[in-house]
Order: structure tokens, then C-alpha cells, then sequence
């Protein structure tokens, strides 16, 4: 037997040896790492065989197009939109760019409340400016409202639109992929988000809770047994249009098993997010210098509490009391702000998943909250010929679709 110590002469040698590979191989034969001792191990080889792949290409092309034209249709039938761009950290960064500009006069920064909220059409006929869409679901606010005091020049109005739990948080959260494309974004990645913004304008089935793998996992009916499909995960809530504007999903109101369920995974979630008083502190403290550096520079600050509804509302009074965090915040980082339960206007609007504004309430709440800023703040001025103040009877809402 060979010795690990045997001269290389007794070792097969590239191209030599019983199973050496000279020409073409026989039909059907594959040739393994085995059968070539001493050479480098590349993937094993085997022939590709004749077949008609000029008459096969064209049978897959067709086959392709019309299962996508069939997914799209059944995707469209159940209610996605053609035209629903969807959010990721690419269109975030393109609106952060837009603080650096000097047409920028106001910033909304804040957690998907004040993102679905808010109706930014609504809010440039009151102002005539447009607010650069900066808030992020599932994020706190706190982490941007540092990004624009110390990375920024800008100098406006900063809107934070906080729910209190989700604002007195240690961590970036979601938003901490958002603030790192801002500093950096490859091309690949900036082409990519404008090619697949462009397939959307004109497609449904790029939604990413469209795709087959979500469909798959979210509609387990229970097939193993007390195996439950992933209902405390959050599925889709909202459609996102230029400018990031954000709407509630069509279908939320429509659906009430999608209600169910949304409403299920927000009190799971808040259920267990009770901020402890050295974060609440801390959080307070870190607030009222990140405020300081703007308003050192010519800009400011207020805050905004949107909508949320019993029960949800009263499990987040009771993990984080109104006087526990956003009264006290507001008097430690000496800013002025809104809260919803003060707004009469703001009263008895549709949330059909407790936690956010269908869309056409969420025109109303603008209008609420735009017109009592504009009385905390000089920044914020309504136009000469801005339109009458809208009230919850102005919720109007569409038809059910039919199936």
C-alpha cells in the first residue's frame, strides 16, 4: 500500500490512467470524480444530448407567458393593484435625498400610522407644499429624527407621527436598512429598483404578498395537525403610489377574515412591547437634542399621535400611559404636538383593522391635523383658498367589489 509519504510518479497523472477522459464519452456515460484520481475534482461531466431545443424553446416561452398572464389575472381578481409600487429601502433613500434640496419645507418622519395617515394630495391643497414621505412601518421615528439633525442640512418642518410603543424603542428596527441605503446605494441596486418600479406600474403580481412562496405558507388551512398557518405574522395592510404615498390595502375593509387576522398579529405585537423607564427616558433625552440641532440651524419640530382604536388603543394605554410617554416627551424635548383624542374632527373615523385609517379617512385626519399644526407652528400656513375643513361624515366610501 502507498504511503503518504510515495513519490508523485506513482500517482495517476493528469490525462493518464485507466479512466483517463480522451474525446467525446459514449452515449449515456457519466464520467464522476472517481474515475479521474489525481486531478483537480471539477463538477462531473456528461454529454448533453441531441435534442430539438429549437422546437423546445419557443413551447417554453408560450408556456411561461401564459402561466404569468394566468397568475396575474388570478392576482388582479383578488384584489392587488397594477400600479402598486410597493416600499423598499431604494424609494426611502430617494425621498431622504430630497431633504438636501432647497425647495424641501416639511418632513414627515414616523412608524406606519402616520405613513398610511396621511394623504399627501390633501395636505399640499391646505399648504401648498408636499411633504417629503419619510415615516417607515415598523420603525420608531427617533433613529431618522438623529439622521436629519446630524446628517442633514435641512432646515423645515420635521412632522413625527408617533404610536407611543413603537416610538420609545432602543433599537432602529426596520428602519435601520432604510438609513444605510440613504448612505449608500450601489447601481446595481438603484437600477434594480427602477426596473422593477417600472414593471409595476403596468403589473400586480410583483406585489411581494403576491408571490406563490407567500401564498403558500399564509394559506396552510391547518393541514397539520395543531400546526396553525403564521397568523400572528403581518400581512398585507397598505399599497404604495409616487411620492411614497400610502394607502390601506383595498381589500382590508372588504375582507373580514383579513381583518381578523390583522388585528390579531397588532395586539400580539403590542401586547409585548412595554418600554422600561430608563428607555423612555433615555429615548425622551435623545429626542430633545436631536431637536435642538435642527431648530439650531433654522428648522423645527412637532409631533403628531395618529388614530388607533379600542381594544388596541386601550392595550397601548395601558403598556404605556398618555402621561407616561407622550406627555412627558413632549415637555422634556420642549416640543408642541398633536394627539388625535384632542382633535374633534379626528373622532369616529374607519379603522378597520383598529390601528390605521382607511383611505378615505385618512383624507379627514390630514385635514384635522394639518389645520391645528398650522396653529402651533408658523412654518405650517394654510393657503388664502385652501378648501373647507373636513369632518367624519366625509369618509365616504366606495362599494364593496364584487367578486
Amino acid at each position: 500500500m502507498p504511503s503518504s509519504t510515495s513519490s508523485s510518479e506513482d500517482r495517476p497523472q493528469p490525462g493518464q490512467g485507466p479512466y483517463a477522459h480522451r474525446g467525446p464519452l459514449a452515449p449515456g456515460l457519466r464520467l464522476t470524480a472517481s474515475d479521474r484520481p489525481g486531478i483537480a475534482q471539477p463538477v462531473p461531466e456528461r454529454d448533453v444530448p441531441p435534442l430539438p431545443w429549437a422546437k423546445m424553446m419557443p413551447v417554453v416561452l408560450l408556456l411561461v407567458v401564459a402561466l404569468s398572464c394566468a397568475w396575474e389575472w388570478r392576482m388582479q381578481r383578488v384584489g392587488y393593484e397594477v400600479g402598486d409600487l410597493g416600499d423598499d429601502p431604494s424609494a426611502w433613500a430617494e425621498q431622504r435625498r430630497g431633504l438636501e434640496s432647497d425647495a424641501a419645507k416639511v418632513a414627515i418622519i414616523g412608524d406606519s400610522r402616520i405613513l398610511f395617515d396621511t394623504n399627501l394630495d390633501r395636505f399640499e391643497q391646505l399648504t401648498g407644499v408636499r411633504p417629503l414621505q419619510l415615516a417607515i412601518a415598523g420603525s420608531s421615528a427617533r433613529p431618522v429624527l438623529e439622521d436629519i439633525a446630524e446628517r442633514s442640512t435641512f432646515a423645515g418642518l420635521v412632522i413625527v407621527g408617533i404610536a407611543d410603543q413603537s416610538y420609545f424603542r432602543d433599537t432602529a428596527g426596520v428602519a435601520k436598512a432604510d438609513l444605510k441605503r440613504s448612505r449608500f446605494e450601489s447601481p446595481s441596486q438603484r437600477i434594480s429598483f427602477l426596473i422593477e418600479r417600472f414593471l409595476r406600474r403596468h403589473t400586480a403580481m410583483l406585489d411581494d404578498d403576491a408571490r406563490l412562496s407567500s401564498w403558500i405558507v399564509r394559506t396552510d388551512p391547518d393541514w397539520r395537525p395543531a400546526v396553525r398557518g403564521p397568523y400572528d405574522d403581518v400581512w398585507k395592510v397598505g399599497s404604495y403610489y409616487d411620492d411614497r404615498q400610502t394607502k390601506m390595502w383595498a381589500e382590508m375593509p372588504r375582507n373580514a377574515y383579513l381583518r381578523g387576522h390583522t388585528v390579531a398579529a397588532w395586539m400580539g405585537n403590542f401586547s409585548r412591547m412595554k418600554p422600561t423607564p430608563e428607555i423612555i427616558a433615555k429615548t425622551a433625552a435623545r429626542t430633545k437634542v436631536a431637536v435642538a440641532r435642527i431648530r439650531v440651524r433654522g428648522g423645527d419640530v412637532v409631533f403628531v399621535r395618529p388614530p388607533s382604536e379600542d381594544p388596541l388603543h386601550a392595550l397601548e394605554e395601558k403598556r404605556l400611559p398618555r402621561a407616561t410617554g407622550w406627555d412627558m416627551l413632549l415637555r422634556v424635548a420642549d416640543v408642541k404636538g398633536v394627539h388625535f383624542l384632542d382633535l374633534p374632527a379626528a373622532q369616529g373615523l374607519t379603522m378597520p383593522e383598529k390601528s390605521h385609517l382607511d383611505r378615505e379617512c385618512a383624507a379627514v385626519f390630514t385635514d384635522a391635523y394639518v389645520r391645528a399644526l398650522a396653529l402651533l407652528t408658523p412654518r405650517l400656513q394654510l393657503m388664502s383658498g385652501a378648501p373647507g375643513p373636513l369632518h367624519a361624515n366625509d369618509c365616504v366610501h366606495p362599494a364593496p367589489r364584487q367578486p
